[in-house]
């Protein structure tokens, strides 16, 4: 199984690498998502240290049970070769009604049939008030590659 594009990556692929993968997470489809990452992937997402996809899918099943209403945008910041850096930004709220944006960096690396073996996420929560959320469902279309607020 390849997952097309391929490195070494243009900007234009990178660019649809960083697409594809809002655009899967904004499912919230743990199985789908895995689908991206090789069967012995390895990630650090903020202090957890993750190996392979049943681990990515309990993950990622426990992450959506407790961040409600998550809605991602994601942002190239570079690439070169196989490797491609992004910024992220999310909102979601809890249980108990707090809303949060969550911000963050990830570090990606990719495998030569295109599916992602190694990712490294930073990522640091600020409360907000709900008027205040900005993202709220998968992006348009036309807001695709759309730059957003460091704040």
């Amino acid at each position: 199984m390849t997952r097309p594009p391929l490195p070494p990556f243009t900007e234009a692929d990178a660019r649809a690498k960083v697409q594809a993968a809002e655009d899967a997470w904004n499912t919230r489809d743990p199985e789908r998502v895995a689908l991206a990452y090789t069967p012995d992937s390895t990630w650090r997402n903020r202090d957890r240290f993750i190996t392979g996809r049943p681990a990515i899918i309990t993950f990622l099943t426990e992450k959506w049970a407790r961040e409600q209403d998550y809605a991602l945008r994601k942002e190239l910041w570079a690439y070169t070769g196989d490797r491609i850096a992004v910024r992220f930004r999310y909102e979601w709220h809890d249980a108990e009604g707090t809303t949060w944006r969550s911000h963050g960096n990830e570090l990606w690396e990719f495998a030569a049939d295109g599916l992602m073996h190694r990712r490294e996420a930073s990522i640091n929560d600020v409360v907000i008030a709900e008027a205040d959320r900005r993202i709220h469902g998968p992006r348009p279309t036309h807001e695709h590659g759309l730059a957003f607020p460091l704040g």
